[in-house]
């Protein structure tokens, strides 16, 4: 079987029918709608004191004339918006007077959900297609001599099928599992007695505070609702990074209009003015939270807007799953499950390849205890505990 390939700097380069043909349109974050809007809002791609530092790089892969795989991936000058954190290595490179950037990166840009990050096309051999993308970026990078190649929160099934030649690296997520809920209380009845008072207490104290939660989806969103929450996601992040973020409201505009249907919106309102919200993206079976974003801090507003509305969400349309984004051992007892993430990275210069393949050694002891340590203080009732 033989390929070409073909790397293209703007989604602008290939049609959107073909693109979506061969990533479905199921996953959103592979979507042309959601990396093309990425790019015309200037999150990715510029020039110049434009440059976002993330430059397109996608990879097409051709048999004969028909386009059979993508990989959405990144020349990276910086390693911000990525979630898999290099800066040590990055570090390392520049204290022996190399140069660590550019690298390649494949990856969804401030996107830490794992999906598929290599989408083949039905009916062509995945494992052959896998191979040659390997053997060709490999040897693409080293004609443009970059530093590293970095696919960024695959599927298991397909780290583990490039570990050999990428090193795998692992974190832990923590995410809900819908073990056939009927409702909110069927899945506060498989918690124990302290965790299940405990968090109906903090579901109450935000009702206490006239606090309203309500949710939009699709195109049943008004602009104002999009502006209102745009706010909130700039002033999350003034106050946090100090900056408004790395998404611009043309982002959410877009995303907006070309596919609402994977759009879910979670408003907190207090006194007839919303003061919070919440946007999470879904697929046919899991609940994805993205962002978030306040004008005032209330109690526990953040668990009720970003967690538990989403899991009545998942209950009430029967989603297997819901990811609602990185970080936080304070999901544990609100009866998120810890669950291995996964990266992979090829490194060229040899020494530091043996050099990082000795730290992930060591770090995935680490995070093997720390995935142990974390499931022993899930809230359920001991016949539930182990249930992924």
């Amino acid at each position: 079987m033989s390929f070409t390939f073909n790397i293209i700097t703007s989604l602008n380069q290939v049609s959107k029918a073909d693109w979506n043909v061969v990533t479905g349109c199921d996953y959103p974050f592979t979507r042309y709608e959601f990396l093309h809007a990425l790019e015309l809002s200037g999150a990715v791609g510029g020039t110049g004191n434009q440059n976002s530092g993330w430059q397109p790089q996608h990879l097409l892969v051709y048999e004969e004339a028909q386009l059979v795989a993508v990989m959405p991936s990144y020349l990276k000058l910086h390693s911000y918006g990525e979630y898999v954190f290099d800066h040590a290595w990055a570090n390392a490179y520049q204290h022996y007077g190399w140069a660590y950037y550019p690298k390649l990166v494949s990856a969804i840009p401030f996107t830490p959900v794992s999906g598929p990050r290599i989408c083949i096309a039905e009916g062509y051999d995945q494992q052959s297609i896998i191979s040659a993308i390997n053997e060709y970026i490999i040897a693409y990078c080293a004609r443009r001599k970059l530093s590293s190649w970095h696919l960024l929160f695959p599927s298991k099934d397909l780290s583990q099928t490039l570990a050999p030649q990428l090193m795998q690296r692992t974190a832990v997520h923590f995410q809900w599992i819908n073990e056939g809920f009927t409702c909110f209380d069927d899945f506060l009845s498989t918690f124990n007695s302290r965790k299940r008072k405990n968090l109906k207490k903090e579901r109450q104290q935000v009702w206490d505070q006239n606090i309203i939660l309500e949710v939009f989806t699709g195109n049943g969103i008004p602009e104002e609702i999009w502006n209102r929450f745009y706010y909130f996601y700039q002033m999350t992040y003034a106050k946090r990074s100090g900056h408004g973020g790395y998404l611009s409201q043309s982002f959410f505009q877009l995303l907006a209009k070309t596919m609402p249907e994977a759009i879910v919106l979670v408003l907190a309102k207090r006194e007839g003015q919303y003061i919070a919200g919440a946007l999470n993206f879904r697929d046919s079976n899991t609940l994805y939270g993205r962002y978030w974003g306040c004008i005032q801090e209330f109690k526990h507003l953040h668990f009720e807007t970003c967690y538990y509305q989403g899991i009545n969400y998942c209950i009430r349309e029967g989603l297997k799953r819901f990811d609602p984004g990185v970080q936080g051992e304070h999901k544990i007892q609100r009866g998120f499950r810890p669950v291995y993430t996964y990266s992979n990275h090829w490194i060229a210069e040899p020494e530091f390849r043996r050099a990082i393949a000795d730290f992930l050694h060591q770090e995935r002891t680490s995070v093997e205890s720390y995935h142990a340590s974390a499931c022993e203080y899930l809230p359920f009732k001991s016949k539930n505990a182990n249930k992924i």
